[in-house]
């Protein structure tokens, strides 16, 4: 007998939602398992148990209060993986401050634009990452740091910077070391337990940029409740317990690192395993077996990559258990290998949005693997999913295709500073539009099968085409341009620009990269670069995206990639 005939479905409440801040409950998982080890970093040499993070994270609380930021403030931290980071996600939840994610990926312009949207008091940057110089780019951003007293910046772009804190060792003019901030707390200020008694689940806590149609980065603003409860029931979905430990490869600025690891992990007494600050196959396979992780995260590509390994064979991954593929489309052959060669048998999959805190949808431990495999799941305890006709806003039949919606605890409280944009997501009765098209079968596993928008997913980096267009509108011999996502056999998608030179005007594919370079993100760089006459439209003056992918697939010998 079928459970359903609309694609609409609810998830179960047997277990109640967490209603405390992130750090109360938080102290209350370390007060019962202080001596387990709740972090390793490896690429630091770094661990702390349960007690151990719990004491630094209330020292750091109490220098982020000494520093001058209170409830409510926000702080920008722009670092790859690390103890500091942990460390910072549990501070400002402890009092009350937003962590402003920052992708580490981001240049200048992309650095200021964040900074001044949510309104940075305070700035926590590494200082270098292969060839990026994020010192450099502060003082290009900040000149005036060079001459001023950590604490009292004053800065004509970025004006409600006060403080920029470094994660190096080395002395830098103008800035403030980490260790030195964390000299200046009380692991016993009651000032951070006062906070903490004012804090309510439903305040803002942490700030993630999701890139928009209009080409301008919004900042989706999640509660304590949205992300510690997702976090919750992430874990629960893998079965986690304190005898856990997670190898965590996938990027803490992303809700990825942050909630379905730190947080997933930091509900359940697990410990969290940091292999390196960023993704390296091999370190990754290295930390499995010397850590006996039980658990690894990771998008397609970070499996592909690790499966492929000279030395894949040379491990022993028998302690896996568990993990998420997410991020992008699965593809079924990899699932299956991840499965037999990594032991993961109990490997799930997630899907949702940052906006949604963000996973919506999830496949169990249990779930049998051919389902694994085709679809994302079904919906997470306490909350609702349903997948609607565009046009009409109606529930569609299962088995039809239609936008998915969803609704619940995990809805963001809105993009920050831009009520108009957030009706626009949300509607009056609480139902997040994600813009995915989506399928629903009778007993409520959803297949994601399209983007309303035209959204590109890069590796697990969701990408806009309209904010490529718009930074490639300023140069000067571009006319016109469209950008659109095309397959690739390694990041799923890969951009392809489409640009009409203005009159008179030459450049080549190479000048428009070399125009990218260093003032956009690496991955938003389009890989593909076709000078034309025209875009395909339809006879209105709608351009034809779907024919541009088409002919670049015929041109480049393009495959659609097989996923699950």
């Amino acid at each position: 007998m079928t459970r359903l005939t609309l694609s609409h479905d609810v998830g179960a409440t047997d277990l109640p939602l967490i209603e405390l801040p992130i750090g109360r409950h938080f102290e209350s998982i370390a007060s019962r398992f202080p001596d387990r080890e709740a972090v390793v970093s490896c690429h630091q040499g770094l661990r702390y148990t349960y007690a151990q993070l719990d004491r630094e994270a209330d020292r750091l609380a109490s220098a982020l209060m000494r520093a001058g930021l209170a409830k409510g403030d926000r702080v920008g931290i722009w670092a790859h993986n690390s103890a500091e980071w942990l460390l910072m996600q549990i501070a400002t939840a402890k009092a009350g401050i937003v962590l402003v994610n920052i992708n580490p990926a981001y240049r200048v312009t992309e650095l200021e634009y964040a900074l001044n949207k949510v309104g940075c008091k305070m700035l926590v940057t590494m200082t270098a990452y292969k060839t990026s110089d994020y010192l450099a780019i502060v003082n290009e951003l900040a000149p005036e740091l060079a001459r001023s007293q950590p604490g009292s910046l004053s800065a004509a772009r970025a004006p409600t910077l006060r403080t920029v804190v470094q994660l190096g060792k080395t002395p830098v003019p103008g800035m403030q070391a980490f260790a030195d901030l964390m000299a200046t707390g009380d692991a016993n200020d009651p000032a951070v337990a006062a906070t903490g008694a004012t804090l309510d689940a439903n305040d803002p806590i942490n700030i993630q940029f999701t890139s928009g149609t209009t080409g301008f980065p919004k900042g989706a603003t999640l509660t304590h409740r949205n992300i510690l409860n997702n976090g919750f029931f992430i874990g629960e979905c893998m079965k986690l317990t304190e005898q856990d430990r997670l190898c965590i490869p996938v990027p803490l600025y992303h809700c990825f690192g942050m909630v379905l690891g730190n947080l997933a992990c930091l509900t359940h007494g697990s410990a969290i395993v940091y292999p390196n600050d960023g993704f390296d196959p091999l370190t990754v396979l290295e930390t499995v077996q010397a850590e006996k992780c039980t658990g690894l995260h990771g998008v397609p590509t970070m499996f592909i990559a690790e499966l492929a390994h000279p030395r894949f064979k040379e491990f022993d991954l028998s302690t896996l258990r568990t993990g998420i593929m997410a991020g992008s489309p699965c593809p079924i052959e990899v699932m299956k290998q991840v499965v037999e060669l990594m032991h993961m048998s109990e490997v799930t999959i997630a899907y949702g949005m940052t906006e949604t805190s963000p996973v919506s949808c999830q496949s169990t431990t249990e779930t049998p693997l051919e389902i694994r495999v085709s679809t994302v799941g079904l919906v997470q305890p306490h909350l609702e999913v349903k997948v609607v006709d565009p046009e009409s806003g109606a529930v569609v039949p299962v088995g039809a295709t239609g936008e998915f919606c969803t609704k619940g605890y995990s809805v963001m409280k809105g993009y920050w500073g831009d009520e108009a944009k957030t009706r626009e997501a949300i509607d009056a009765d609480g139902w997040m539009h994600t813009g995915d098209l989506a399928t629903m079968d009778a007993e409520g596993y959803v297949n994601i099968v399209g983007r309303i928008k035209d959204m590109v997913i890069r590796g697990g980096e969701n990408i806009y085409p309209r904010e490529i267009e718009e930074f490639l509108y300023r140069h000067p011999a571009v006319s016109d341009v469209q950008v659109i996502g095309v397959p690739d056999s390694r990041y799923g998608e890969e951009l392809c620009a489409w640009i009409i030179l203005k009159g008179g005007q030459q450049a080549t594919a190479d000048d428009i990269r070399a125009f990218c370079k260093d003032k956009i993100a690496h991955y938003k760089v389009p890989r593909h670069i076709r000078f034309v006459e025209a875009f395909p439209m339809t006879i209105t003056g709608k351009i034809q995206k779907f024919v541009m992918r088409d002919e670049m697939k015929r041109e480049l010998n393009l495959v659609e990639q097989k996923t699950a």
